[in-house]
């Protein structure tokens, strides 16, 4: 039998705070101020093809090989410069460093419109508030920097756990600080595996945000569906009745 809500866990890339301008424009905003010319265009598919080898042989920040998020980052920044014929080790250390550091700056995220609000109204309904999000240990600084610290009781990022979603791991982690069962607790995020099958799979009562509308997968039913953080509030008062 299903307990009453008694909280709510986040996703926050894409969910709550989105990049404020491409990978691309800001890693060559960057070197331009170090003298150097790079197209925007060829720095973006650069960084994709460095961040999946990354992704690939060092999963989840290669934290168990040894790495952390802030030397996986410089070694995704320099992969993706050295492509772009940027090769001499101190301007690429430099570079690295700086876009390491930049991309904990408010000036770098965007808050969605839609997300402050909703993170007060689903406060205001009694419920607690948690992440669950596969970033770095940088998080709690943007979210200071954005304003958005405040609203959460806890944190839990993959680098901290060792663990990244869909691994129920870091689900099992964010239930432990919650104190209730997993059918207390909802979650919400932008992705079809790591938020909405990974949460629905620990007993969590998920939801998928769908701001476009381009997930179509027909396991979804439209009661899990959201196209505006706008519509959790309702719903999840459905969930305390």
């Amino acid at each position: 039998m299903r307990g009453p809500l008694r909280w709510v866990l986040w996703d926050v890339k894409d969910t709550l705070l989105k990049v404020r301008a491409s990978v691309g424009e800001q890693y060559c905003r960057e070197a331009e101020r170090m003298g150097l010319d790079l197209n925007h265009t060829e720095v973006n598919t650069a960084f994709l093809k460095a961040y999946r080898h990354f992704s690939s042989q060092f999963p989840n920040y290669g934290v168990s090989q040894g790495l952390d998020g802030q030397a996986w980052w410089k070694g995704v920044v320099w992969d993706t410069l050295f492509q772009c014929r940027v090769q001499d080790p101190a301007l690429l250390n430099t570079l690295a460093h700086k876009l390491y550091h930049n991309f904990s700056s408010a000036d770098n995220w965007e808050i969605f419109p839609d997300a402050e609000r909703t993170l007060r109204s689903c406060s205001s309904l009694g419920l607690k508030l948690g992440v669950v999000s596969n970033f770095d240990r940088r998080l709690e600084g943007i979210l200071h920097a954005c304003g958005l610290l405040s609203h959460f009781s806890f944190l839990v990022t993959s680098e901290e756990v060792g663990k990244a979603k869909p691994d129920p791991f870091i689900f099992e982690q964010a239930l432990q600080k919650c104190g209730v069962p997993a059918a207390s607790v909802a979650h919400i995020g932008d992705h079809y595996i790591n938020d909405y099958v990974a949460s629905r799979s620990a007993g969590i009562n998920g939801f998928l945000l769908d701001r476009q509308n381009i997930h179509k997968q027909p396991d979804v039913p439209p009661e899990h569906r959201l196209n505006s953080l706008d519509e959790l509030p309702s719903r999840l008062q459905q969930l305390m009745d």
